[in-house]
Parts: C-alpha cells; structure tokens; sequence
C-alpha cells in the first residue's frame, strides 16, 4: 500500500523535489482501527556533507512529525499530521542536540552551507509505540532519548543518559556512547503496556570506535515506564557490514521480532540487497548485561566492555547468553508482491491475525548527490522515485 500524493516540502535550486515523505521510520497500528496507521518522520531531509562530520539539512525548521494514515483500497491516506513539541508546546525539530544531552559531532549545515546551531528541542525519532491512552513513545538516535508524547505531541517526558531531559529520570550511562546516528533504533512494548523494550541500531563505540570494529553485539534496553527500572541484553547481528536493525516489536513479553538490513536497493547493478531479514528473539534465557553501579562503560567482563567482546563466541566465553534469534522472514523472498524495493526497511507492527506490517523510510524521496546536496532517490527496480509504503505479510 502506498502513500497518496505526499505533500512537496520544497523543491532544490537544482530542481530536486523534497517530499513530505518521511513517514517510515516506524509504524504503529490502533487496535481499535484496524485500517489506521501512525506512521513516524525522522529528522527530515539530510545527506552527509562533504567536509568530516558534516550533515546537510534541508529545512532547519521541519518538525519531526506523527502521520495518521488510513488504508483504503489498498492506498494510505493521511489524515492527520502530529507535530511534535516541547513540554511548552514549542515545536521540535530535528538538529543535533548540544553537549551535555546526546550531541552527535556532526556539524549541521544548510543548502547554503551556512552553519546551522545545535538544538535542545532537536530529535532524531526513530521508534514509535502508541498507548491505549493515545499518546505515544518514541526512541531516538540523538541522546539517545525515550520521549513520552500526548495525543497532540506535546512532551511529557523526555529520558536520556545525562539526566537533562524533561522528568529528570535516566536511562543508563553507557548509552552515552552510541554511534552517531545509530542510536535507539527501534521501540517497542510489552504486552501488558508496562515495558518498553529499546533496540540499538549498531554497536556502540564502547569504549571507542577502534576497540569495535570487529563486534557485532548490540544491545537491547527495556524500560520499566512505572519504576525506571533497567535491563540490558545482548543481540547479536548478522554481519559487521550490515546498517543494523532497525526496529523491534513484542510478541508477548519475552518474544519478539527484530529487522536487520543492508543499506542497499534490489535490483541494483553493481551492489543489489542482500539482507533484509526479520528475525524472532526469545530474551527469556538471556543473561542481564546491567552494571549495578551504572558506570560510564558498563558492565566490564575481564576487563571488556561487552562490545568489545564482538561476537556469540566472545559472549560465551564471559558467560554471556544473548537472546536467541531464529528467522521469521526474508523481505528479498517472501513478499507476496515480489522482491523488496527498497533500501531502508525500517518499520514493523503486528495486526490480529498474525499479518506483519512493514514500513519502508523513503528519505523524503532525496539521496546524497555526493557534493553536499540532494539528488533525487530513484529505486532500480522501478525507476520511480521512492515513496513511503507498508507492506504486509502473513506470519507463519
């Protein structure tokens, strides 16, 4: 299903069109709508510059945003636009953040190449749950921050491992070293509606880049809403090349899926897909990788940090369980429609029935022109441009 007609945010002095668009960095479905979805915006329209750590932003302005769509003939209509605000009511947006609250060292810049200030209202939203209540939880990759929105997108809290957000509560210390821009990728909730259970994209630079390069352990963070309390665990992926996984959904309390990924097209002539893969976890026999005394690197086994034990056999041997993961589906094989499209896979919500629901993050329909600028993002398959859609695919 795809997105009708998403509104045109701008369009660049070379003629490249920026879509409004966005919608896809994850999903989350109204059980007592089954044909709604709330689609989730990341930071808006950027591509890396040319210069070390730069990134060039296309609307300083743009608000992160919830979308409600709704299904209808097999089309998704938008029928609501949740900005995203402050505790105030002062709208968000998507510039990195200062020090002291998840500052990313990139350095931001505008299609003029003027610098643009980090922001404490800055958020890059990449996983969503909505409550029964109507509000909503949303990760991001900045802090990384938990962020707790009412139903009209105002900040009620916000939690980070610095203690600076909104609330004051933490989450723990060695979240502080995330990768830029692999922050808390994917979010989900327990069943019941008491845990929030935190997914991180990559393995954090813990306690540098160099002493990771070759891990491929990420971790998983669940999150008591009512006491604060923590658990981590570790999550191994596939390879060290993959972009990591981009989102997580309960099945029940200890199961749940995850979504590993390239950064790649199907259909591409010199590098096609080749991962695209939805994987089902049991943390129920995983060991708590907590450090009680909260330190900055965490919990140290012989002297490592549990990134630098890099993989299933460097857990083990520090009596490390990981979660256990087995595949639940192929998105390059076992689409009813056919083969993936996309590059960024990035969504999941499960509907009754078993049917899940994947979504795609267009990037605003713009790629990185390789001169600090948008061109605009073409799939090979189809030779059309790139627009947010959900696919759906039955569980076995």
């Amino acid at each position: 299903a795809e997105v009708v007609d998403p509104a045109l945010l701008f369009t660049t002095t070379a003629g490249v069109k920026v879509y409004n668009g966005g919608f896809g960095s994850a999903v989350a479905v109204d059980p007592n709508e089954p044909d709604v979805f709330y689609m989730l915006t990341d930071r808006g329209s950027n591509v890396a510059g040319t210069a070390a750590n730069s990134i060039i932003i296309g609307k300083r302005d743009f608000d992160p945003q919830i979308g409600k769509f709704r299904l209808k003939d097999g089309k998704l209509y938008l029928e609501q636009v949740i900005d995203l605000k402050n505790s105030a009511g002062g709208k968000l947006n998507g510039l990195p953040n200062p020090e002291g609250m998840g500052a990313s060292g990139e350095t931001a810049y505008d299609l003029e190449g003027k610098v643009i200030a980090p922001s404490a209202d800055g958020i890059d939203s990449e996983g969503l749950v909505r409550m029964p209540d109507g509000s909503f939880w949303i990760s991001d990759e900045y802090g990384p921050h938990l962020a707790h929105f009412d139903a009209s997108g105002k900040t009620i809290e916000r939690i980070n491992p610095f203690g600076t957000g909104t609330g004051g509560r933490k989450i723990p210390a060695v979240f502080k070293t995330r990768r830029a821009n692999r922050g808390m990728e994917g979010l989900a909730i327990t069943p019941d509606g008491k845990t929030l259970v935190g997914m991180m994209q990559s393995p954090m630079y813990n306690p540098t880049k160099a002493a990771v390069g070759n891990s491929v352990v990420l971790r998983i963070l669940t999150f008591d809403i009512a006491t604060a309390a923590t658990k981590q665990y570790a999550y191994v992926m596939d390879d060290k090349s993959l972009t990591g996984v981009s989102d997580i959904v309960a099945i029940n309390a200890t199961t749940f899926l995850t979504l590993e990924r390239d950064g790649l097209f199907a259909g591409n002539a010199t590098s096609p897909a080749t991962v695209k893969k939805v994987y089902k976890i049991d943390l129920s026999e995983a060991t708590d990788i907590s450090d009680a005394t909260d330190g900055a690197n965490g919990k140290l086994y012989g002297g490592k940090t549990v990134e630098e034990l890099n993989d299933v056999a460097g857990l083990t041997a520090a009596g490390i369980k990981p979660v256990t993961k087995v595949l639940a589906v192929d998105l390059l094989k076992d689409l009813p429609a056919g083969v993936y499209p996309h590059d960024k896979a990035e969504g999941m919500a499960i509907l009754p029935g078993n049917l899940l629901v994947i979504s795609n993050d267009d990037d605003f329909g713009v790629v990185d022109n390789g001169a600090s600028g948008f061109a605009q993002k073409i799939l090979p398959l189809t030779n059309a441009v790139d627009r947010n859609r959900l696919y759906f695919i039955k569980l076995k």
